[in-house]
Order: structure tokens, then C-alpha cells, then sequence
């Protein structure tokens, strides 16, 4: 058997968030039958920035549109292609989202499901230790930012 090719993909996702009452909501989507639920992300298209790539993604995935207020970071994993006997390296890019409109029922195929979840319990939730800590990132950005609005 010959040795994995070795290969390189970009993805683009992101955290949209919505204040309902005094708290934060997400939105995650189910994948596997609903055995997993992440965060919405997908590949970057040729001609697409990370940007562009995730408010797509987003919008395909949950049903929701969203405006990018920050950039949380990337997260990077491998996996194994098997058919193509290959290794690959993902990095993901994701932004944190403010929710413009939208429902959640209007995801599409590729997710089993997409939900509004509180974002205490979306980080129990979250299947993914990569996700998570995205999902930290962008709660640790939420409570400046809704603490900065609380002095003003």
C-alpha cells in the first residue's frame, strides 16, 4: 500500500448570535443523524475570501443571515480521506456574526438540523473541542462587548 498523499483545505464559519431577554443565543447545526452538533462551516470557494465563505456558509447551514462584527480566530485538525488514501490538513476560519434575519428551518440538506441554543448550554453541547474553544472566544467577546453597553 502506498504512502497518504499529503493535502491542504480552507474552510470558513462562523458564531451568529442573536440577545433574546437578558441572555445569548447561537446557532448550531446537527450532523450524523444528529448524534453531533458544530458550528456552521464549509470550504472556501475559488474567488471567495474567509469572509464571504462564512457568511455563505452560515446562511446555507442555518437557514440565518448574519453581519461579521469580528474575526475569533482558526482552528486547525487533520483527517483521513479515505477514497483518495490521502491526509489532510483543515483550517478553519470563524468570525463572530450578528444575527440580521432569518429561520432556522430554512437549513439546508447538509445539516441534519439547526437550532437557536443558549449559549451556556451550547458550550456543553458542542461536540467538537476545536468548536469550543471558538465558542469560548466568542463569549469572552459577547460579555466585553454587552459590559461595555451596560457602562454607557
Amino acid at each position: 500500500m502506498r504512502p497518504a498523499s499529503l493535502k491542504q483545505q480552507a474552510s470558513s464559519g462562523g458564531v451568529i448570535f442573536r440577545i433574546v431577554g437578558s441572555q445569548y443565543e447561537v446557532a448550531l447545526v446537527s450532523v450524523k443523524g444528529g448524534k453531533e452538533w458544530c458550528l456552521p462551516k464549509g470550504i472556501i470557494d475559488k474567488g471567495e475570501t474567509p469572509e464571504i465563505t462564512a457568511v455563505r456558509e452560515v446562511q446555507e447551514e442555518t437557514g440565518l443571515s448574519g453581519r461579521i462584527i469580528a474575526k475569533l480566530g482558526d482552528i486547525s485538525y487533520w483527517y483521513y480521506i479515505k477514497k483518495e488514501n490521502a491526509k489532510c490538513r483543515k483550517t478553519v476560519h470563524f468570525y463572530l456574526m450578528e444575527y440580521v434575519n432569518g429561520l432556522t428551518s430554512q437549513h439546508d440538506r447538509e445539516v441534519d438540523d439547526a437550532q437557536w441554543i443558549p449559549l451556556e448550554r451550547a458550550l456543553q453541547m458542542i461536540s467538537f473541542k476545536g468548536d469550543r474553544s471558538i465558542l469560548e472566544k466568542a463569549q469572552a467577546k459577547l460579555t466585553h462587548v454587552y459590559s461595555l453597553h451596560e457602562k454607557t
